[in-house]
């Protein structure tokens, strides 16, 4: 369910524009080592899981994401790998792929074109909330935003290493923004890394503010539904309000962490010639 910008917003916010696809494939890098230091500021790191991957600019059969085994709070730009459709590494100086980053993400990125990237960690309260078996509630404003629009993959059957079980995942996932993985975590998804990466963010507290209001033992009381569509829809669960409500996020981490920014644009150049 591609859920389309409030007409008019463009007035307001946009996304960035590139002269050339090597700015671009900066901006991107950029951004998601950016992206792995604020999961790793938020706690969502369990040791070697979890990763986050965004589409070539230039190669759109091919993802960025983390080399297995590197510390989200350690990642630079200069860290990240570049793999293919195969699970072949073509562009990065290491060498180690997680299989399950593979397994997961190339399924995604291949049945969602429209997806630009793609986010999972084994964060406490999303791993926690996906042993319910069920849906987030439209309770709050915030948890509007997944409102008819998260899916539930229940077939956990171990590390995803099997490219099936992540077509399954993406399956679950259809032409929604998120998904939670029973007994596993939450997955998210956006047209811009900052948009998926408050999803995570804000998906992570949803999950949290359930369980703390079904654990007092009251009852729950619930959004409507026509007022739970319009929040999403017009208020806080559109593209653009995603990539907007990371802004915050961006401007702390760049201030408090900016060595993971290490590499200047030209660089970003020459990362491909093995590919050209």
């Amino acid at each position: 369910m591609a859920i389309p910008n409030p007409p008019g917003i463009e007035k307001l916010v946009n996304y960035p524009t590139f002269n050339t696809v090597e700015e671009q494939r900066f901006y991107l890098k950029r951004m998601l080592a950016g992206a792995f230091r604020i999961f790793g500021k938020f706690g969502f790191a369990e040791g070697v899981a979890g990763h986050i991957t965004c589409r070539d600019p230039e190669y759109p059969h091919c993802f960025w994401v983390n080399p297995f085994g590197i510390s989200f709070r350690q990642i630079k730009m200069s860290d990240l790998i570049l793999v293919n459709e195969e699970g072949k590494i073509v562009a990065g100086k290491h060498k180690n792929l997680n299989a399950a980053a593979f397994a997961i993400h190339a399924a995604i990125h291949k049945a969602r074109p429209d997806v630009i990237a793609a986010a999972h960690s084994h964060s406490i309260y999303g791993k926690t909330f996906s042993t319910f078996g069920k849906k987030l509630a439209p309770i709050t404003q915030d948890s509007c935003i997944f409102y008819e629009d998260h899916g539930l993959y229940k077939e956990y059957t171990g590390v995803v290493n099997d490219l099936s079980e992540g077509d399954r995942i993406g399956k679950a996932l259809e032409d929604k923004k998120a998904v939670i993985l029973q007994n596993h975590g939450l997955l998210t998804v956006g047209k811009s890394i900052e948009e998926c990466i408050f999803w995570f963010v804000t998906m992570e507290r949803t999950c949290q503010s359930q369980i703390l209001a079904e654990s007092t033992g009251n009852k729950l009381i619930k959004i409507d539904h026509e007022t739970a569509l319009r929040t999403r829809n017009y208020e806080v669960g559109f593209p653009l309000a995603g990539y907007f409500s990371f802004q915050p996020m961006w401007q702390d981490i760049v201030s408090e962490q900016p060595g993971f920014i290490d590499i200047v644009a030209p660089e970003a150049a020459l990362v491909l010639e093995a590919l050209r």
